[in-house]
């Protein structure tokens, strides 16, 4: 049977990439994002879902687990970024990011994990950053909510690991996506030049470590947060 895998923010950049990248490894691929997406491949089910919502989080993976009767990996990939002074950053800005990056990631990580828990097995990969490492300025806020990612990857890697689940967390430093578009050049080249490897990220190199660690073989390898490049 075909493994079951979850990805949220699946419509664009990473998400989409690793979606499609899935699908031609014969995985079953859910993917979610607020929108509908352009993705229409055998295999593959999209949900317009909001992922700090709670019901529609709750509705998406009891969906996924009906149709096809559970979700063997959990790819918490959503996310935002906000970027420039913290005494010039308003509140709902703030909001908007703890509650896309942190609670998103909790919320599909508690209701994935209990069908998880229920088969006693599954993978759960989470998205951090170099910017938690590097303490960017900047940052403070985006930083930190993906400090909270990291802990909760963490604390929820012991929990779930008696029932076979693994839990951990994958942090790129500069990728070419929607999400850095924005961002100054003299900026994306100050983050470069901090990494041991001094180049960008390249989708091949998220590819490799998410391979890692959804292996069958990874099952000894939890509680890790990895950063590309030699943070």
């Amino acid at each position: 049977m075909p493994k079951v895998c979850l990805i949220t923010g699946a419509s664009r950049g990473i998400g989409r990439f690793l979606a499609e990248s899935l699908l031609e490894r014969n995985f079953l691929v859910a993917g979610c994002s607020r929108g509908e997406s352009s993705l229409c491949r055998d295999g593959y089910l999209h949900c317009a879902v909001d992922v700090t919502e709670e019901k529609g989080v709750v509705s998406m993976v009891r969906h996924v687990e009906k149709k096809w009767g559970g979700i063997d990996v959990l790819i918490n990939n959503a996310g935002v970024a906000g970027m420039g002074p913290m005494s010039l950053i308003p509140e709902p800005a703030a909001r908007k990011i703890f509650l896309t990056n942190f609670l998103g990631t909790f919320l599909f990580t508690r209701e994935a994990g209990k069908g998880m828990i229920r088969k006693k097995r599954g993978r759960i990969v989470n998205f951090t950053s170099v910017a938690v490492p590097f303490h960017l300025e900047g940052e403070a806020i985006y930083a930190s909510s993906k400090s909270a990612i990291e802990e909760f990857t963490r604390i929820s890697a012991r929990e779930l690991g008696p029932f076979g689940i693994t839990v951990n967390a994958l942090g790129p430093g500069p990728v070419q996506t929607d999400l850095i578009r924005g961002v100054a050049e003299d900026k994306i080249r100050g983050v470069i030049s901090r990494q041991a490897i001094r180049r960008m990220g390249e989708m091949r190199d998220i590819l490799n470590v998410v391979q890692f660690f959804i292996s069958d073989q990874s099952d000894f390898i939890t509680g890790q947060c990895l950063y590309l490049g030699g943070a």
